[in-house]
Parts: C-alpha cells; sequence; structure tokens
C-alpha cells in the first residue's frame, strides 16, 4: 500500500509520498509513487500514485508515450493540453483503459487491481489546479472547502490536515503538514515506509520550487517527529476531565 497527500494553497502546492510497495510479507519493496512532467515557465504536472503498480507503471508509460508520439496534440499529451482540467481528463481516460485491460486479465485469475492517482500543476496563465483520479477514470477536484487531496492509507494522516490546512495556510507550515501527517501514517500503518519524496510548486512559478527525498534515519525528520511526540504528550497531560 501507499499513502500520498497533496495541498492546493493561495501561495502554492505542496506533495508527499512514500515509496513502499507490499506485494506480501516477503516481498517489500521501494518503488517511487510521485512523478513531474515539467516544461520550466510553460507548464508543470506532478502525478502521485497509490495501488497496482501494474495499472500505474503503464498508465504512466502510455502518458509518457502519448507526450512524444509524433501525432501528439492538445488531446492526447497531457504537455500540449491547454488547461489542467483536460490535463486530468487525459490522465483519467488512460488511468481507466488501462485498468479496464488489466481487470480483464486479472478477473480470469480471480484476482484484483486498481489505483488511483493525484494529479496537480499548473500551465503558464491558467490556474494551479489539483485532482484525484480514480480507477474508473472520473476524478474530483480540491477546493477552498477541502484545500488537501489523499490517497492510498489517508485515514492516519488526515486528522491534522483537517485542523490546521487552510487555503492560506503558507508554503513553510504546509510542509510541516504532509510531513507529520506522513508521520502519523508511518506509525500506524506498516504498509506505509521511507524513504518520502517531498515537492512544492510555488503558484505561478511553472516549475518545481522544491524537491527533496527523505531517507530513513533523516535527522530533521526524526527531530520533528520527536517534537509532535513531545507536544500531543504535553497537550494530553493539560487537558482536564
Amino acid at each position: 500500500m501507499t499513502y500520498c497527500v497533496g495541498l492546493l494553497l493561495k501561495a502554492g502546492m505542496v506533495l508527499l509520498s512514500d515509496t513502499r510497495t507490499n506485494a506480501g510479507l516477503d516481498n517489500i519493496s521501494t518503488y517511487r509513487k510521485m512523478f513531474v512532467f515539467e516544461v520550466p515557465g510553460d507548464r508543470v504536472i506532478t502525478i502521485l500514485t497509490a495501488g497496482s503498480l501494474s495499472v500505474t507503471q503503464t498508465t504512466l508509460a502510455r502518458l509518457r508515450d502519448a507526450n512524444e508520439s509524433p501525432d501528439a496534440d492538445e488531446t492526447t499529451s497531457i504537455l500540449r493540453a491547454h488547461t489542467m482540467l483536460k490535463v486530468a481528463e487525459i490522465v483519467g481516460n488512460a488511468l481507466a483503459a488501462v485498468s479496464a485491460d488489466i481487470v480483464e486479465k486479472m478477473t480470469r485469475m480471480k484476482q484484483s487491481a486498481s489505483a488511483s492517482m493525484i494529479v496537480g500543476g499548473q500551465r503558464r496563465g491558467g490556474e494551479m489546479r489539483m485532482f484525484l483520479i480514480y480507477p474508473e477514470g472520473n476524478f474530483i477536484e480540491a477546493t477552498e472547502d477541502t484545500p488537501f487531496l489523499q490517497i492510498g492509507e489517508h485515514k492516519y494522516g488526515k486528522p491534522i490536515l483537517d485542523r490546521v490546512v487552510k487555503p492560506d495556510t503558507s508554503l513553510e507550515d504546509a510542509q510541516k503538514a504532509v510531513l507529520l501527517s506522513m508521520d502519523s501514517t508511518l506509525r500506524s500503518n506498516l504498509s506505509v515506509g521511507m524513504p518520502l519524496d517531498l515537492m512544492v510548486i510555488e503558484r505561478d512559478a511553472c516549475k518545481v520550487t522544491l524537491r527533496r527525498r527523505i531517507e530513513a534515519g533523516d535527522p530533521q525528520f526524526a527531530a520533528m517527529s520527536e517534537a509532535w511526540s513531545h507536544a500531543l504528550r504535553d497537550g494530553f497531560g493539560r487537558i482536564q476531565l
């Protein structure tokens, strides 16, 4: 399993994913779940993935092929699409097609496979937008009322996001929020694991502003985790019945 989260704020976008893939108790591997399609100054698109690797990797391969095709146009390539809404539609159609192909094969073997994605970004002159793409290809969009989207093992990391993330949250505070959200998930679910991939995209930059891989044992992340645990214990002790 995995955990991915994306925040859409007035100042920009913050995204975080783990890298653990669990195909059984004795088959735990590390795979990147965050992918970037970028033409600096023109557009930047980030895709986070959760679910079956066969589905997500095939979908990404088809999206790359479409970008590189000599017949690529605004209806088939996410690097040529005129809006982020069209990008979401292209990704959704690709995910739905791959899901249908693989599910048909898996059904004959009495197995299942599905995946979901978070797609976020901005093109020059357009709005920064973020979408959650379902296996069927339909999607929902992050809004001011709900400025974050999650996929995978999201339930453990959701409470802190509900309490602290608002559209006007700064990018610095947003990084703390997603990292502490991930820390809560790491502590409660063994199917989510290090290393982590963190990305920040400032609004109207149309390029990746910050990209960081956080390895197991990272001192900054460890210190943040311990400080959060201490703050929770201290707050708990202060509450009176």
